[in-house]
């Protein structure tokens, strides 16, 4: 069954926001996704890597929309998320990213791009648990979801059955069901939550939709 995975995106260096944010949804949900952005790869930056934390007892998927994203292995294996998501159109080597992160127990997810097709992305298949299908605004909240994007995943999972697939940018109560029944595993909600004057009921209304 598909699971709501609320988002933490910081869109400045203001730690002060990163934990404000954090707080917002740290007791919604048992899995969380932090986005980080470089200000290259992406056009914000997010507090530097280093500088953030993620609470005890929550699976964090470190969503990280950085143009090297091997320069921050170290601070990555220190965080130790559950997954760490890198981009397939940001300089990096799958295959050796994957040795590195499994040797510590961190599994890994390749985010595409609208524009990337699936063609492109099949040989790093075989290294990766999850693909993130991105159909947000880099860097920012009120991405919309283009629901044309939902025909990638049949082509991913008839490379590979049983991939985790992802789906970042517009998720909402008018979508979430259809996403969920296009094949979405990880719904991941960031502005439908944080910008809700009620993030609890909102969260509470997405995942109720999905049983439905």
């Amino acid at each position: 069954m598909s699971i709501i995975c609320p988002t933490v995106t910081c869109q400045s260096e203001d730690l002060h926001e990163y934990r404000t944010q954090m707080e917002l949804v740290e007791n919604l949900a048992s899995r969380i996704q932090v986005d980080l952005m470089d200000g290259e790869f992406a056009p914000t930056k997010s507090p530097d890597i280093d500088k953030i934390w993620f609470p005890e007892g929550i699976q964090i998927d470190l969503h990280l929309m950085y143009q090297h994203p091997a320069d921050v292995l170290n601070d990555v294996l220190e965080l130790k998320p559950n997954m760490l998501i890198v981009h397939k159109e940001a300089h990096v080597d799958i295959a050796t990213l994957s040795g590195a992160l499994r040797a510590s127990d961190i599994k890994l997810g390749l985010a595409i791009l609208p524009e990337t097709p699936v063609s492109d992305c099949l040989d790093e298949l075989e290294f990766v648990d999850h693909v993130l299908i991105f159909s947000g605004d880099l860097g920012h909240y009120g991405g919309k979801a283009d629901l044309n994007l939902l025909n990638k995943i049949d082509q991913l999972k008839k490379y590979k059955p049983g991939l985790e697939v992802g789906w970042d940018g517009g998720v909402n109560e008018t979508d979430v069901k259809q996403l969920a029944e296009g094949g979405v595993d990880v719904l991941n909600v960031g502005g439908f939550i944080q910008n809700s004057d009620d993030p609890v009921a909102a969260y509470k209304q997405l995942s109720n939709l999905l049983q439905s």
